[in-house]
């Protein structure tokens, strides 16, 4: 890596082409050897101020005519901390017998080594704890989750975007 000393020559140089109103690309190019952030870092230490602006970029671009665009504001409840997302997870369910509200049976809980393609794969608690594991209860055919999972995970479509948001209070 070879280190640029500033002559005086150069620095001068520097400062006409700088009052000139050239880039940093462009005085960079001009004095040679130097790159762009060399030119812009000596800028900045000898303290040069911002150039007048050209007049081309000094006066205001008039700005593109759109369409008139009609939009209409809705207005959304709203929540906060933990609960901002609360509304948009509520689903009514019917319960399970074998899983309800991640209430599984001691005896149907397995951990990633025992699941397979006949067991439910729905992760329950936090994976870094040792309590962590996975429903384990019979997953319906061609899904990887037992029936009350596939109730959460798959929504129909059509059902999410027509559901108005509950408010709770």
């Amino acid at each position: 890596m070879t280190v640029l000393t500033w002559s005086d020559d150069r620095v001068e140089q520097l400062k006409k082409l700088w009052e000139a109103g050239l880039s940093a690309s462009q005085i960079a190019a001009e004095l040679g050897n130097v790159t762009r952030n060399a030119v812009i870092g000596k800028v900045h230490r000898l303290g040069l101020s911002g150039r007048a602006k050209s007049p081309s970029s000094a006066a205001p671009r008039p700005r593109k005519a759109r369409p008139a665009q009609h939009m209409m504001r809705v207005s959304r409840p709203v929540s906060r901390g933990n609960t901002a997302l609360a509304h948009a997870f509520e689903v009514e369910l019917e319960p399970d017998p074998i899983a309800y509200d991640n209430v599984v049976p001691m005896s149907q809980r397995l951990s990633l080594l025992e699941l397979n393609e006949a067991t439910c794969h729905w992760p329950v608690g936090d994976p870094s704890s040792p309590e962590f594991f996975f429903c384990g209860g019979k997953a319906l055919n061609s899904l990887p989750y037992c029936a009350h999972h596939s109730r959460i995970a798959y929504q129909p479509t059509g059902d999410r975007r027509r559901q108005a948001p509950k408010t709770t209070r």
